[in-house]
């Protein structure tokens, strides 16, 4: 946990973030879970450290694809001493197939973030090729889908096709890797930053259940919802609810806090090859 000279620099839905020096942060990942932007009252146990687990292990394999701001993991599994960045103020997301706010902009318009996309796809439809489609990031409630003209308001155009070239690369890596794995990444969301040379770095978390839809590839059929390893499992039980997705979000009960652990825990498992609780025991095995 932080060091006593540590201090607390903000809070995110899910993460502590406290300085350990000008050029040092210490990213802490809670077991607090949200669903549509709202932390939930209860918690997932372990989930903190799936995250951080699982975004070591692509940080420490795609260095070759865009470097990024992981220095050490600390012995507890979800502190992560990472380089202090200027973040950039856009959500990098790339889609492979037709999920979540990208098929209902589909079913509205034809399109996703200003791509256009064939007539007739269904729901969970695999894409002719992965898309590019930023968001904002919001302080307070929902992330709201830009097109490219939009994006060029926050970030100029340069460095933004410099963040879409990247991100559909690491995409593209890590959807190989899953899908050998029996893991379809239907989508993920990629967050960048700038150090102090002026260069973009991978930052925040990466390809984990919390930012990317997983779903079994021996179980996918297009045409409706899949089941998956990510917190959609959480969501589908909220929304059963007829929660209005606005704060205080629903309790879980123990049930769908067992069953979204161990989705989290299977995604790990499959993803890095390493038993999770290997991974507790000593941290730095995703590195390896």
């Amino acid at each position: 946990m932080p060091e006593a000279a540590a201090a607390h620099v903000a809070s995110g839905k899910v993460r502590e973030l406290f300085a350990l020096d000008n050029e040092r942060l210490l990213l802490v990942a809670s077991d607090r879970i949200s669903t549509f932007d709202v932390v939930l009252p209860t918690e997932i146990p372990d989930k903190g450290r799936v995250l951080t687990g699982l975004s070591a292990f692509w940080f420490a394999r795609s260095e070759h694809i865009c470097t990024n701001h992981l220095l050490a993991l600390r012995d507890d599994g979800r502190s992560t001493e990472c380089r202090r960045l200027e973040m950039l103020p856009i959500e990098c997301v790339v889609r492979g197939y037709l999920s979540g706010s990208g098929w209902k902009d589909y079913r509205a318009t034809g399109s996703v973030c200003g791509h256009k996309l064939p007539a007739g796809l269904d729901e969970s439809a695999q894409l002719p090729e992965p898309i590019f489609t930023p968001a904002t990031k919001a302080v307070t409630g929902h992330d709201e889908n830009i097109d490219r003209d939009q994006a060029l308001e926050l970030v100029d155009a340069a460095r933004l096709d410099e963040i879409e070239r990247y991100s559909l690369a690491l995409y593209a890596f890590a959807s190989e890797h899953a899908r050998e794995r029996g893991i379809i990444i239907a989508d993920t969301k990629f967050e960048f930053g700038i150090d102090q040379e002026g260069r973009v770095v991978l930052a925040d978390e990466a390809i984990t259940p919390d930012s990317s839809r997983f779903w079994p590839a021996d179980t996918y059929r297009p045409g409706g919802l899949q089941p998956s390893f990510d917190k959609q499992f959480a969501r589908d039980y909220c929304e059963s609810r007829g929660w209005d997705k606005t704060a205080p979000g629903p309790e879980l009960p123990d049930d769908v806090v067992a069953g979204t652990r161990a989705r989290y825990v299977e995604a790990f498992e499959r993803l890095t090859g390493f038993a999770f609780n290997a991974y507790v025991a000593d941290p730095e095995l995703v590195l390896t």
